[in-house]
């Protein structure tokens, strides 16, 4: 860590509580998080991780409305499931509270009331659909019409769930209340403004100058928004779901969600700590990482910093390491499709396999791009590398040491030179997991842990320490002696990566480690139970009670020549990981074709009259010649007869369709689409092509064949 800092606050974005957490949100939030947290505290360095769920705003309302419940109902029922998820994937947090606390209010409101009364606020009156039947004015999300796009009579004033577009209220025809059904009138109502706009010239400076080191996604998306211009940003909203505004003659307002939400970080530092908390938020010394996903970049990395700038009082974030996005099975995740891996279904089908999940969704990592989770790939990972690499090495060197030496680590009396060389390999792992792990990049930082692990199974396989006890077991024991010193490297390596088989790894071996203190214990206390000389360094762990007094492993110590002295006695050998069958996986993806035969319905467009329709000459036509575009994936350039002339279609079909493939096919076109120049070829039509449920187009032609130049009617 800079030695500017003497202590690291993690946050993890506050996730909304209208439903459970699933597999995108790990992939670019938590596990990531979790794993630089674990890291950071098995260096010894101080670090506090806080997070809680984000309980306000419209979405709540309108599922608490729905299902004829209160909004507090909703969240209190998703809070748990959340946080009990989180636990259930060894996801550490320090605190994990919630928006609804007292401590929280309090926080937001004297935040609020600061700003306010140093008048940082500007006042704006405007006009707002208004409900007289039910007497409120109504968040876009509470408004509903027609949608100008698609005809759909049931859009919302935000967005048209049938064919996806991003609308505002003054776009729907017929626009009508959502909680009356009543026509809507527009009065003034008026709301208070953070002007991101006069904080503009400073966030130029703080990001594009003074941190060039964020990740490109996220200092691209800053420059974007700040190239572009910001405007005054509302804090208030009409509503009764959320924190009152704590000023005279703002009855039935509330904070705008996305400014209490960040603040919360803040209030939930206070909850755990309320004699230290400012230490962690006002003090120069304190480095603060804000972990989240790419939609919430803006708040956390243009409107957050420059509400603290206004406040005066905190510190700002050092660094916010954003994931892209992961997509399921090539699909993009959504919630309203049900088109997700819930993190709570993952746990009730996969008992004691969490780590399983958190590996996978590492390798996968969305760290630069979006990415794709597979259960096929899932299982490949598992069974090809935990099963067959890392597992396989541990266990072949315990039962080993068990049949040969009694379960007792033995001698090294005839050590070769590749036993030395292969020792030498891990601290050279060691610095490279460093690296990535400080600069973020999590995904290469796992692969050199599983490297270990693979030059451990390498070193076993190639020296066969089965074949040496039959004639030299003073070699043998050198080899066990060599393959039990990378088991504990491994205990050491994973614990960021694999709390749950590293703790079972540090069982078999016998070993403790010194992970760092957990302050929801109190501050300052232990994670582990483990012994500390006059100078705070581990001596071991183990009830002095029960006799058991077991090595502590510490991160200094990976890749020190002998962790595991002679003599010192294994635990009982089992399996770190366990083969994941074809059934089990076959089950996982015939749940996700039913949900996607259930939404794979395309949204009719709107309505066309007959002339419309007959304005298109659609015709058939023959392909004679077909290339693919240089330089691109998806472009084939295709030469058609379409029996009156000959013309060249340049079509997006390379990745389902080699050149091969279509030359002789017969197609149907639409031959009076106006030319267009695509990659310096003009294309002159488009080809019917019909998508299918699993995502592939197929060509839409004759069912037997024609002439070209048919007319299609």
């Amino acid at each position: 860590m800079d030695k500017r800092f003497k202590r690291t606050l993690v946050t993890g974005a506050l996730p909304y509580a209208n439903g459970p957490v699933h597999i995108g949100h790990l992939a670019g939030v938590y596990v990531p998080a979790d794993i630089y947290v674990r890291y950071l505290r098995l260096r010894g360095e101080d670090v506090l991780y806080v997070c809680g769920s984000d309980e306000h705003g419209v979405p709540i309302t309108i599922k608490a409305k729905k299902q004829g419940v209160s909004p507090q109902d909703i969240v209190d029922k998703y809070h748990k499931i959340i946080r009990d998820s989180f636990s259930g994937l060894g996801i550490n947090f320090d605190i994990y509270s919630r928006t609804t606390s007292e401590v929280h209010e309090k926080t937001a409101s004297e935040f609020f009331r600061k700003l306010y009364e140093n008048g940082k606020f500007i006042t704006k009156e405007t006009e707002q659909y208004y409900d007289e039947e039910s007497g409120t004015f109504l968040a876009d999300r509470y408004i509903v019409g027609t949608c100008p796009k698609c005809g759909n009579p049931d859009a919302y004033g935000d967005q048209c769930e049938k064919c996806g577009s991003t609308l505002s209220p003054e776009e729907l025809g017929n626009p009508r209340s959502s909680l009356s059904g009543g026509r809507l009138v527009k009065k003034n109502t008026t709301h208070w403004y953070l002007p991101l706009d006069e904080y503009e010239p400073w966030l130029r400076e703080w990001i594009l100058e003074n941190h060039k080191e964020w990740k490109t996604n996220v200092y691209g998306q800053c420059k974007s928004w700040l190239d572009g211009g910001l405007q005054p940003r509302a804090v208030s909203r009409d509503l009764d779901w959320g924190i009152p505004l704590p000023v005279e003659g703002t009855e039935g307002k509330v904070m705008y969600v996305w400014f209490d939400a960040p603040i919360g970080y803040i209030s939930n530092t206070r909850e755990l700590l309320p004699e230290s908390w400012e230490k962690w938020w006002k003090s120069d010394d304190t480095r603060i990482v804000n972990f989240i996903g790419k939609d919430n970049i803006v708040f956390h990395c243009i409107v957050f910093p420059s509400m603290c700038r206004a406040e005066g009082g905190y510190v700002l974030t050092d660094n916010v390491p954003a994931n892209e996005f992961l997509n399921l099975e090539g699909d993009k995740i959504s919630t309203s499709k049900e088109w997700a891996i819930w993190l709570q279904d993952y746990l009730k089908d996969f008992p004691g396999q969490e780590d399983v999940l958190r590996y996978v969704l590492c390798a996968n990592a969305p760290e630069t791009k979006d990415n794709d989770f597979t259960w096929k790939d899932f299982q490949a990972r598992n069974n090809n590398e935990l099963v067959a690499v890392f597992g396989n090495f541990v266990n072949r060197a315990v039962v080993l040491t068990q049949k040969y030496f009694g379960g007792a680590v033995p001698g090294n009396p005839k050590p070769a030179d590749i036993d030395a060389e292969t020792l030498a390999r891990i601290p050279e792992c060691r610095r490279a997991m460093e690296s990535y792990l400080e600069t973020f990049h999590f995904r290469e930082a796992l692969k050199e842990a599983m490297d270990m692990a693979r030059i451990g199974n390498k070193y076993i396989s190639d020296t066969e320490p089965w074949k040496t006890a039959k004639t030299d077991m003073d070699r043998t024991a050198s080899i066990l002696y060599t393959s039990l010193q990378i088991c504990a490297d491994l205990a050491v390596a994973f614990e960021p990566f694999l709390p749950f088989s590293a703790e079972k790894l540090r069982n078999i071996l016998r070993v403790g480690i010194d992970a760092g203190r957990d302050y929801r214990a109190g501050e300052g206390s232990p994670t582990v139970n483990f012994y500390k000389d006059g100078e705070g360094r581990a001596l071991h762990t183990g009830s002095p009670e029960s006799g058991e007094d077991r090595p502590v492993l510490t991160w200094e110590m990976l890749g020190a020549p002998e962790l595991l002295s002679p003599g010192h006695r294994l635990g009982e050998a089992v399996l770190l990981f366990s083969k994941i069958e074809d059934s089990v996986i076959e089950a996982q993806t015939a749940r996700l074709d039913e949900i996607r035969r259930k939404h794979s319905g395309t949204p009719q467009k709107a309505e066309c009259t007959f002339e419309e329709f007959g304005k298109m000459d659609i015709r058939t036509a023959t392909v004679l010649e077909a290339e693919r575009v240089p330089k691109t994936d998806k472009l084939l350039k295709l030469t058609i007869d379409t029996g009156f002339d000959r013309r060249t279609i340049v079509s997006g079909i390379a990745e389902q369709y080699s050149p091969e493939e279509m030359v002789g096919k017969q197609i149907c076109i639409l031959a009076n689409l106006k030319p267009r120049v695509i990659k310096g070829i003009e294309s002159r039509g488009m080809i019917l092509m019909a998508k299918q449920q699993d995502g592939r187009m197929r060509f839409v032609t004759p069912h037997e064949s024609v002439s070209d130049g048919a007319e299609i009617s």
